[in-house]
């Protein structure tokens, strides 16, 4: 005799059986519609608290997980973020991705993190992310002049900036203040009695380099100090092994400086080992400022002077900026810009003339 096999009582026989959001709806008395709000971080304020709280438990109690593909057909939205990143091994950058993927995560979406590198092609790595169907991009990369926000603007994705600025302000920005950051480092140092201050600045074609290159010698020219008095060398790159090579050239020039602001943290370590290798104590002969304040500069010998930026408040400023966009393509495009903080440690003493 032929028999059928039926599953045991409470269990699932089947992926037909999987439970579906009018399962929840009924386990819970309420409206479909309800359900997928409840379920949804980025909707889940439009529903009572008690009545989320009840539909989270009842989807919990029978396997229920919200088809955030099945959600994408609907909704044209995939729910995914690009960001793509400089180098993801830069001690500083992980507090601004942090700013981003926490308040993105909040508001239902997910993170996608791409290292472009040294080698990387920027234009090609945001191509296969559309590909992937993001709903916006987050770009910590772009040069001042570069044709990857041009490509970006005819894709008509939403795309922001953060910690950098292209030249024209064609897209959304959040970023520090860069000019504001170098005041605070050379008054700090003119406050100290010093009159000969070279600057490691960094990359000009990056806004960051070239904007608080610019921030330094207006600062330096509002404090009565001379060009000759204020030289400044160019890292290649926002590297430890850049910054030496720059500060080598600083200390070989015949009227040596007294202190020595760096563009970043990175730059500014290596300034340390240029002094290092030249016999000079830091900050007995040379005081030392650095910029960004990133993990751990606080523990090198002497304590870093550094300009902090607000890393992760910057993360989700552009988190929100783009947000922001991906509801209203059609607003007129932002600029965060962040004020920034001096913080005085051990690298930078009085000098005595």
């Amino acid at each position: 005799m032929k028999q059928t096999l039926r599953p045991a009582s409470g269990l699932r026989a089947t992926a037909s059986a999987r439970p579906t959001i009018k399962d929840v709806a009924a386990r819970c008395g309420v409206h479909p519609s309800t359900v997928s709000r409840a379920l949804s971080p980025a909707m889940k304020h439009l529903v009572a608290t008690e009545v989320a709280d009840r539909i989270q438990a009842a989807a919990n109690a029978i396997g229920y997980r919200l088809n955030m593909a099945a959600k994408g057909l609907r909704t044209g939205r995939s729910g995914l973020i690009g960001v793509l990143a400089p180098d993801i091994a830069d001690p500083g950058f992980p507090p601004v991705l942090s700013g981003i993927a926490d308040h993105l995560n909040a508001e239902g979406y997910a993170t996608i993190v791409v290292d472009v590198g040294s080698k990387g092609s920027e234009q090609d790595l945001v191509d296969r992310l559309i590909a992937r169907g993001v709903d916006g991009l987050v770009l910590a990369t772009v040069s001042l002049r570069d044709d990857v926000v041009k490509h970006c603007l005819d894709a008509a994705l939403p795309v922001v900036l953060v910690n950098r600025v292209d030249a024209a302000g064609q897209l959304p920005s959040a970023a520090s203040d860069d000019a504001a950051g170098m005041r605070l480092a050379v008054e700090h140092l003119v406050a100290l009695g010093h009159k000969r201050i070279g600057h490691v600045a960094g990359p000009q074609e990056i806004s960051t380099g070239a904007r608080r290159r610019a921030g330094f010698e207006a600062s330096a020219k509002d404090a009565g100090l001379p060009a000759r008095h204020t030289p400044v060398e160019i890292a290649e790159t926002y590297t430890r092994a850049a910054g030496r090579e720059a500060a080598l050239r600083l200390l070989a020039r015949r009227t040596r400086p007294t202190a020595i602001v760096a563009a970043n943290d990175l730059l500014a370590l290596g300034v340390y080992d240029a002094l290092a290798a030249r016999g000079l104590a830091c900050p007995g002969d040379v005081s030392v400022v650095g910029h960004n304040d990133m993990p751990f500069v606080d523990m090198v010998s002497p304590p870093l002077t550094t300009v902090r930026i607000a890393q992760r408040d910057m993360g989700e400023a552009a988190a929100r900026l783009l947000l922001a966009r991906i509801a209203a393509p059609g607003a007129s495009r932002e600029h965060i810009v962040l004020a920034p903080e001096l913080i005085i440690r051990g690298s930078t003493i009085a000098r005595e003339h």
